[in-house]
């Protein structure tokens, strides 16, 4: 449920904004129906602009953006790839302060592939769904993870012919091993549109660098699903921390990824080079404390989704907690931690002027969070949404 606005102009005030690049003190963001017209100082607020003001120590910053998200509010992408479901998991993050996701389809057949792509392109650009992260099915057996094995396929030129579909299909990803493609099908990929990242993958720094001069411009889940950085084996790691133009994806919930890690990547990387994402699974907005991924038992025990055989399996995380845990756990400063979980993955996706930021012109999507740094506000297209909630994901 939304609740409308009734003024199409409205001032809301806060202690502090951040716009994606620097905050603003005792300051009003205006906004004029669905979009930005840009923060100004309290003292400089045009008549005609009512206001709300937040409570005190408030801060407003622009929407999460979440690039790796496989379900959420009790559904799972890859159970149902339908627009529908979609929409219901974006709504499911809404309430945690993530305004634009793309829902994540784990390592399916080519036909569930295609389905997926198909119901992205029915609902890209609506409703916080801005399109789809296929994560697989080209990935390295070996570091399959949770990923079903037998699903994992070999790439063939031959699959570009249907994956082209996927750059029709809002602003959508492709999370590919660089090893286990032939040569010139990253090129390919980006030619049509999409962003190619590696990730599940055993790839050395000098196939990931080749990889990045056809078009590759993103790691998914740093750390996690690759082969450890080493001195003279740098491998994915490495080539991601060492390369500017790889924006890494990076989960941030105190079991994937050592917060002297966290720290580490952010300081090579800085927060124009990490996105902070998910990874999160249909317990996040749910009741649910068990559910099925590709025919496997998951369990979510004391905040960790495992298998029975205790392998991580996704995570049970919203943005908003990754935001306060790269704060209060790994010590990177708040502005940092708020850019990586907005105005980098809007960059990302080459959306960084409509989508991350709070700019003239940009969309009036942003959240409120409190000093605590839980949200008690979530705005879609200017409109607030009621399913914004302080609790975490769980």
């Amino acid at each position: 449920m939304r609740l409308p606005n009734d003024n199409e102009n409205l001032a809301i005030c806060a202690e502090r904004i951040f716009d994606g690049s620097r905050w603003h003190d005792d300051a009003a963001l205006l906004v004029e129906g669905p979009s930005i017209r840009g923060p100004v100082a309290a003292s400089g607020i045009p008549r005609e602009y009512p206001k709300r003001h937040l409570p005190g120590g408030a801060r407003l910053a622009p929407g999460f953006i979440d690039l790796q998200v496989n379900g959420g509010g009790g559904v799972l992408l890859n159970d149902d790839p339908s627009p529908e479901a979609m929409q219901a998991i974006a709504r499911a993050h809404r309430r945690f302060g993530t305004t634009a996701l793309l829902p994540t389809l784990i390592s399916g057949t080519r036909e569930e592939a295609k389905a997926a792509i198909s119901s992205a392109r029915q609902v890209a650009g609506r409703d916080g769904v801005i399109g789809l992260h296929l994560e697989g099915p080209f990935l390295n057996p070996a570091r399959a993870g949770v990923h079903d094995r037998a699903r994992i396929a070999q790439a063939e030129m031959a699959d570009l012919k249907w994956l082209r579909a996927l750059g029709e299909a809002g602003r959508s990803m492709i999370t590919l091993a660089p090893e286990c493609v032939p040569e010139g099908f990253v090129r390919a990929l980006v030619e049509a549109g999409i962003r190619v990242a590696a990730g599940h993958s055993e790839a050395s720094a000098e196939i990931v660098l080749r990889a990045f001069e056809e078009g590759l411009s993103g790691v998914t889940h740093l750390f996690n699903a690759m082969p450890p950085f080493q001195g003279r084996a740098p491998g994915l790691v490495g080539a991601a921390l060492a390369e500017r133009g790889l924006i890494a994806g990076l989960i941030v919930d105190g079991l994937h990824v050592d917060p002297v890690s966290v720290r580490a990547a952010f300081r090579a990387k800085g927060a124009d080079g990490i996105a902070l994402v998910t990874d999160a699974m249909p317990t996040v907005g749910s009741d649910k404390s068990e559910f099925e991924l590709t025919g496997r038992k998951i369990f979510l025990r004391d905040g960790r989704l495992v298998t029975a055989e205790g392998t991580l399996a996704g995570a049970h995380l919203d943005l908003a907690t990754a935001v306060r845990n790269a704060v209060t756990h790994c010590g990177i400063p708040l502005e940092d931690a708020l850019r990586a979980a907005t105005r980098t993955p809007a960059t990302f996706l080459g959306l960084d002027r409509e989508r991350g930021v709070l700019i003239a012109n940009a969309r009036a999507d942003f959240v409120a969070l409190d000093q605590n740094l839980c949200v008690i506000g979530c705005w879609v297209g200017g409109i607030e949404v009621t399913e914004a909630t302080s609790a975490g994901a769980r």
